[in-house]
């Protein structure tokens, strides 16, 4: 089954505040760089430093955060609500399930190193992430 986690986005402060949660939370954090992943050269060489992708795993909780997002930050869109899934069935099923009545902010892909990401706004204008990850299923 999936697990649900906490997705935030931030304002090119996401090593800060990630690390202030960890500070404050205890907890593994790792921080991957626009810079240290395969998107790099796909990327404008000012987002080198910006943060792809953090996670911070508290036990069985994880708080996930990124530098990335699409247009200006604003009070209702820096949290998402993210569904890690198992299998390409369980991300395809909940993606479609939730997109129900509402709209795509990001199509269901394949990215680089292995990852298949989708978003989008359900029906109450709700914003869901979808995360698999072909590299970690077991």
């Amino acid at each position: 089954m999936a697990q649900l986690n906490s997705y935030l986005t931030f304002n090119d402060n996401c090593r800060e505040a990630m690390n202030f949660y960890k500070d404050c939370l205890g907890g593994e954090l790792t921080i991957i760089t626009v810079g240290e992943s395969p998107m790099a050269s796909m990327m404008p060489p000012s987002y080198k430093d910006s943060i792809l992708h953090a996670s911070l795993t508290i036990g069985n909780n994880m708080l996930m955060g990124s530098d990335m997002r699409k247009g200006p930050i604003t009070d209702g869109n820096t949290v998402s609500l993210c569904l890690n899934c198992e299998n390409e069935e369980e991300i395809t099923k909940f993606y479609n399930n939730l997109l129900a009545g509402g709209s795509i902010k990001e199509a269901l892909g394949d990215m680089p190193d292995g990852a298949k990401i989708g978003v989008v706004a359900d029906k109450y204008n709700k914003i869901w992430t979808f995360y698999y990850n072909k590299n970690e299923a077991a």
